[in-house]
């Protein structure tokens, strides 16, 4: 059974990566180390509207851009889910942008975004951005494709862009957990040592 469910999702991964004929964004442009991120207001699945600016308490913030079609995205939910659950109440909460066409993927329409945060039990916003226009300031690319914010006197300063760890097939195989270890240094009020990794996910579809 093991067998079967790991060769179905390498099927899937390989369909994400190279048979799908849409339209990807391949922009590299956005945000930087060091960079101040812009406040959004973006459409949650309750249809109500969330900006970074409503979180007052806040300390900085893990902008995670995902999904509900692309394989990659889909094998991290349950750990975008422990990172909100590990640091939302210390100050860093997750805060999930879907940014792909939902006309050209029916699969990541509010409605389907809306009932898959209610299966997998997403304990933080899950936004749309139906307009395409947050995803390139970030410069995001792929799903899922992480930054960490920190609140500072000049903004919400960009400390970490990358992947969530290092082994997007098997959670129990991670070695290196690139976002937990960006927001301890931070908490700690230490330097982040790895700033920026290569986001392993779908291309962003426009």
């Amino acid at each position: 059974m093991k067998k079967t469910i790991k060769i179905v999702s390498v099927i899937l991964v390989v369909l994400c990566a190279s048979a799908f004929t849409l339209k990807t964004s391949s922009s590299a442009g956005g945000y930087g180390i060091g960079d101040i991120a812009e406040d959004f207001s973006l459409k949650n699945i309750d249809g109500e509207m969330v900006s970074l600016s409503d979180y007052k308490n806040a300390k900085g913030f893990i902008v995670t851009f995902t999904c509900n079609t692309c394989p990659y995205a889909v094998m991290y939910e349950d750990r975008i889910v422990e990172l909100d659950k590990k640091y939302a109440k210390l100050g860093y909460p997750v805060i999930a942008v879907m940014p792909n066409n939902a006309d050209v993927m029916p699969g990541d329409s509010l409605e389907a975004m809306k009932k898959r945060a209610e299966e997998k039990g997403f304990t933080f916003p899950y936004l749309i951005d139906e307009k395409q226009e947050i995803y390139p300031k970030f410069g995001a690319t792929k799903t899922p494709h992480v930054f960490v914010l920190q609140k500072t006197n000049q903004g919400n300063e960009v400390k970490y862009i990358g992947a969530i760890d290092d082994n997007y097939k098997d959670a129990n195989a991670v070695t290196t957990k690139y976002v937990e270890n960006a927001v301890d240094a931070l908490l700690n009020g230490k330097d982040v040592k790895e700033t920026e990794t290569r986001a392993i996910g779908c291309g962003i579809k426009v």
